[in-house]
C-alpha cells in the first residue's frame, strides 16, 4: 500500500498537506529480537511471552530468526546496525551458544556500526556467572536486569521468581563479568506500597550504580492476571508523592530524566530506545515481534509477525502475520506519540526528515499545544512542556483535531 500521489491534498489538524516526499537520507536502523519464553508468567504481564518446557527449542527457533531476517533483508540492502536489542520473555534464558549463533549469522547478513550497542533483557532468578561471561565475549554490551522491587512480599506480589538478595547480587554479577553499562528495571506502585517502601527501592537500586534506570508506575492491563483479579494498588495522592519524592532523589544522585519513565548517568541514555522514540528504523524478528521500516520513496511500513511460538517455528505458517504502510493522515501521530515522550523533545527538522512531511501540516495541532501550555514555544524544536508529559494523551489530541 502506497501513497497516492495524484489525490487530492489530505485536510489534517486543519491544514491541507502536500503528497509525501521522498526520503533523502534513511534514519538508523535497529533490530528488535523476541525471545517469547518465561520460567513463568507474572501476573502484571502482557508481553508476549509464555512459560518455557524444561527443553526450549533453542536450535530451531535460531534457525527460525534467521529465516525470518532474510525475509526482510531486501528492505535494508546496504544499511548497517545502529543496536540490538534482545527482549522477551527472558531472552537469559537462551545459552551463550544459541545467542553466538544468532549473533554471528545476523552480522553475515547486516554490517554492524563499528559502535553497535546490543542489549540483553535479564531477570535476575537466571544468572550465572560464566554464563554473563559468556555472553560479554559474543559482544552483548549492555544489560536490562529485570529487578521490580527488592522487597521479598512486593516480589511474591508480582510473582517474581527471584528474591531481593538475588537482586542485589544480579547487578554485581553483570559488573564482574564486564558490563560498565546496565539498566535496571523498578517499577512503583506496587501493591500495598507506601512512599517509604518505593524509596527504599530506589535507593538500593541507586547504591548498585546502574547507568540507566528504568522507573516506571505498574499499571492494570487487559488480559493479565491482575487485570481479572486486581491488587489494592496506592491511592492517587501516594501515587504523585512517589512519582515526586522519586524524580528528585534520581536527580540528585545524577540520573537525568530523557523519557517519560528513563533515567541515565550522563552520555548513557539507551541508544536503541531511543532510536525507536525519535521514529528510527528497526527490523523485528521473533513471535510476536514488531518491525517499522522506512523506504527511499518515502513509503514507511510497520510489519508485524506471528504471535505464537508453535506457529513462528510451524514451517507452513508465515513468519509475517502482517504489514501496514503509514497514511499521510497517520503520519503526525505515529510520529509525536514516541518523540514527545522524550523530555527534550527532537529537532523540528526529524519531521520532514523521517516522514516525508513538511513542518506546516503540523501547524495547527501546534498552535493548539502551544497555547493550552501542553508544547513548548520553540520553532526549532517539538517537544512538550512539563505539563504536557503529565498530560501527554491531551497533547497528542491535538494533533488530532
Amino acid at each position: 500500500m502506497t501513497p497516492d500521489s495524484s489525490a487530492s491534498p489530505l485536510i489534517f489538524g486543519g491544514a491541507a498537506q502536500s503528497p509525501r516526499a521522498a526520503l533523502p537520507v534513511l534514519p538508523p536502523l535497529a533490530l528488535y529480537i523476541h525471545i517469547p519464553w518465561c520460567v513463568r508468567k507474572c501476573p502484571y504481564c502482557d508481553f508476549n511471552s509464555h512459560t518455557a518446557s524444561p527443553v526450549l527449542p533453542e536450535e530451531e527457533y535460531v534457525d527460525a530468526l534467521l529465516a525470518d531476517l532474510d525475509q526482510d533483508l531486501h528492505a535494508v540492502y546496504g544499511r548497517e546496525l545502529s543496536s540490538i536489542f534482545f527482549g522477551g520473555g527472558t531472552p537469559s534464558l537462551f545459552s551463550a551458544e544459541a545467542l553466538g549463533r544468532l549473533l554471528k549469522g545476523v552480522e553475515q547478513r547486516i554490517p554492524f556500526a563499528s559502535d553497535i550497542e546490543i542489549t540483553l533483557e535479564a531477570n535476575p532468578g537466571t544468572f550465572e556467572q560464566e554464563k554473563f561471561v559468556a555472553y560479554r565475549a559474543l559482544g552483548i554490551n549492555r544489560l536490562s536486569i529485570g529487578i521490580q522491587s527488592f522487597q521479598e512480599e512486593k516480589l511474591k506480589a508480582l510473582g517474581r521468581i527471584h528474591n531481593g538478595d538475588e537482586a542485589v547480587r544480579a547487578a554485581g554479577m553483570a559488573r564482574q563479568a564486564g558490563f560498565d553499562n546496565f539498566n535496571l528495571d523498578l517499577m512503583h506502585g506496587l501493591p500495598d506500597q507506601s512512599l517509604d517502601d518505593a524509596l527504599n527501592d530506589l535507593r538500593q537500586a541507586i547504591a548498585l550504580k546502574p547507568t540507566h534506570l528504568s522507573w516506571y508506575q505498574l499499571t492494570l492491563e487487559p488480559n493479565t492476571v491482575f487485570w481479572n483479579q486486581p491488587p489494592t494498588l496506592p491511592e492517587d495522592d501516594t501515587l504523585w508523592d512517589i512519582q515526586e519524592a522519586g524524580q528528585a532523589l534520581l536527580a540528585e544522585h545524577g540520573y537525568a530524566q530523557y523519557e517519560v519513565s528513563a533515567y541515565a548517568q550522563p552520555g548513557r541514555p539507551a541508544r536503541h530506545n531511543l532510536n525507536y522514540w525519535s521514529f528510527g528504523d528497526f527490523i523485528g524478528i521473533g513471535a510476536g515481534a514488531h518491525g517499522k521500516l522506512s523506504h527511499p520513496d518515502g513509503r514507511i511500513v510497520r510489519t508485524w509477525k506471528t504471535r505464537l511460538p508453535k506457529d513462528y517455528l510451524n514451517p507452513a505458517k508465515s513468519f509475517k502475520a502482517g504489514e501496514k504502510a503509514l497514511t499521510n493522515e497517520e503520519m503526525p501521530f505515529e510520529f509525536l506519540m514516541n518523540a514527545l515522550r522524550l523530555t527534550e523533545g527532537v529537532e523540528s527538522r526529524l519531521y520532514p526528515e523521517r516522514t516525508g512531511m513538511s513542518l506546516e501540516s503540523l501547524a495547527e495541532g501546534r498552535r493548539v499545544a502551544e497555547q493550552s501550555g501542553l508544547l513548548q514555544v520553540e520553532p526549532s524544536r517539538l517537544a512538550a512542556t512539563e505539563r504536557g508529559q503529565l498530560f501527554l494523551n491531551d497533547l497528542l489530541q491535538t494533533f488530532l483535531s
